[in-house]
């Protein structure tokens, strides 16, 4: 009884030594994987719906919806959906009508919708948009972190048209996952920002 316990005891430390012996590389741990995506060039064509403006818009947003909305002013609702990125930008503009008391309360409510995400946003850099030529201004926010909306943004003539935007996606915010999707369609945002033209 005693002989089968040394032998075992012997086995199982030449096991040992051959393992070690037979390992002679140093192990290198993988390195992390990412998930490359990559999205078709950004075609645009202009936009010319029955609406006070005008904008380019990109092809892969296969389906647009516009409609009335019910508003103190002219008003009316525009979504860009784009079903192979699961994500909608949504657009809204809204007549000024020449009072700057409306226009004020426009620029605060589209500056509280943004502030909403804070409670959640790792944080908020605004860009300032300006473009003097075709009378538009405005400002562009992109929300960082868990956020149902990762950006939004606002232009103006600050006389008689006010547009805003805000980017969707349908699925549950992962700023990760959803990154080179947000940054694509950022992409397009800025388009419609710099060649929105008020009729």
């Amino acid at each position: 009884m005693k002989t089968n316990y040394t032998y075992l005891l012997k086995s199982i430390l030449l096991s040992y030594v051959f393992v070690l012996l037979s390992c002679g590389e140093d192990y290198v741990p993988k390195p992390k994987a990412e998930l490359r995506l990559e999205y078709p060039r950004a075609n645009y064509v202009d936009i010319n719906l029955e609406l006070p403006f005008t904008f380019d818009k990109n092809l892969l947003a296969t389906k647009v919806v516009s409609k009335q909305l019910k508003s103190v002013t002219q008003s009316y609702g525009v979504n860009l959906e784009y079903p192979t990125l699961k994500g909608t930008i949504f657009l809204t503009y809204k007549a000024i009508e020449k009072d700057k008391k409306i226009l004020i309360d426009f620029l605060r409510d589209a500056q509280k919708f943004t502030l909403e995400h804070t409670k959640k946003a790792d944080e908020i850099p605004a860009y300032p948009f300006e473009d003097n030529e075709r009378k538009v201004y405005g400002m562009l926010s992109e929300v960082k972190g868990n956020v149902a909306s990762p950006a939004q943004f606002y232009v103006t003539d600050s006389v008689n048209h006010f547009l805003t935007g805000s980017l969707y996606f349908y699925a549950k915010p992962n700023y990760d996952s959803i990154l080179p999707a947000a940054d694509y369609l950022q992409k397009d945002i800025k388009r419609i920002m710099e060649t929105v033209t008020w009729k």
